[in-house]
């Protein structure tokens, strides 16, 4: 019986150990975006730029881009950057456009953090301009807005941070039931400018941990969620980026994921969350997460161990074995079975 039992339980695990050695399911990332073809228009009263969007664009919202602009200006340098301004909401609408100064935090699920009227340590809202504050715009109308940097004579070597907040009023309605007015919603999406003036500059950063989510190594089945916490102690905003490889008990690769750059603002912190997901997932796992840093091409190298058991999909598996073999041996001890002659 218990030579039956050993060999029922091997076969019940081979087909899982046979599994990990097949080859591993491409894993690809896409960025998405909002899209759509435009006409250009042609008015020279105008300061800025107008489009016509073509398709369906009574979306209920407005859309900026790009959502993040990195420029190198030598101080007493100028340059204008063009951001895009999409109105999806309804005619005559109005914006307005401000600059604050961001900066990084100790928090790493915040990539940034807004300062209002607050000047940050790398303030840019002063050297950030553009013709006007205000402009109005009707439903499909995309504007293109003329963004000026002019960097200082004295400024000094490093990065300067802020964005450009573009903010318009949306009202809420009126509240039936009590016959009042409700407040109106100002919505404001920006674009981030990221400027670094050349010159002795610190970049410093490392990768500080891998974790699993929540510290959990035991999973009964996937997605697995990886969190990779990065720290820039530098004078300028580093860009690090990365690969994780998963490899099972034999040590083949089962899993690849490729980190795109993610920004990290200096002297402060920022997560970059993973998650990597295949059928059929059993046993022990190891994930090895390697950072290029994002300068001089050094690259952290972690590991992280995790086991994967889908208990309920074993438990019936012993289940059905055990009642198997049970009426196999009721059937052998309780019946005679006679060759016909």
């Amino acid at each position: 019986m218990r030579t039956i039992l050993t060999s029922a339980f091997t076969l019940f695990l081979l087909p899982f150990f046979v599994l990990q050695a097949q080859e591993p399911a491409p894993v690809t990332t896409t960025d998405t975006a909002v899209t759509a073809s435009s006409t250009v228009v042609t008015d020279d009263t105008l300061w800025y730029k107008l489009e016509k969007l073509s398709g369906t664009v009574n979306q209920g919202d407005f859309v900026v881009g790009p959502g993040r602009a990195e420029l190198e200006l030598k101080p007493g340098q100028s340059a204008v950057f063009e951001i895009s301004v999409a109105n999806r909401i309804s005619d005559n609408r109005r914006f307005e456009l401000a600059v604050e100064d961001v900066a990084g935090t100790d928090d790493a699920g915040r990539a940034v953090v807004f300062l209002g009227d607050q000047t940050g340590p790398y303030t840019l809202k002063d050297y950030i301009s553009f013709p006007e504050k205000t402009f109005t715009l009707d439903l499909g109308d995309r504007a293109r807005i003329p963004v000026t940097i002019t960097i200082p004579e004295d400024a000094e070597p490093g990065g300067y941070y802020g964005g450009v907040l573009v903010s318009t009023i949306q009202d809420d309605g009126i509240n039936e039931g009590a016959g009042t007015a409700r407040s109106p919603i100002i919505a404001r999406v920006g674009t981030l400018f990221f400027i670094t003036v050349p010159g002795e500059v610190v970049k410093s950063g490392e990768t500080k941990s891998v974790t699993l989510t929540q510290n959990k190594y035991w999973f009964e089945k996937g997605p697995i969620d990886l969190s990779i916490l990065y720290e820039n102690t530098g004078s300028v905003h580093l860009n690090p980026y990365g690969e994780v490889r998963i490899t099972n008990l034999f040590n083949e690769e089962v899993g690849f994921v490729e980190l795109e750059p993610w920004f990290v603002l200096p002297k402060s912190l920022r997560a970059r969350d993973v998650s990597w997901n295949r059928e059929m997932l059993f046993g022990r796992y190891t994930a090895t997460v390697s950072i290029n840093r994002g300068y001089d091409d050094i690259v952290d190298t972690s590991t992280v161990t995790f086991y994967v058991l889908p208990w309920k999909i074993v438990l019936g598996t012993f289940v059905v074995i055990f009642l198997v073999l049970f009426i196999f041996r009721f059937l052998f001890r309780n019946f005679e079975f006679r060759r016909r002659s």
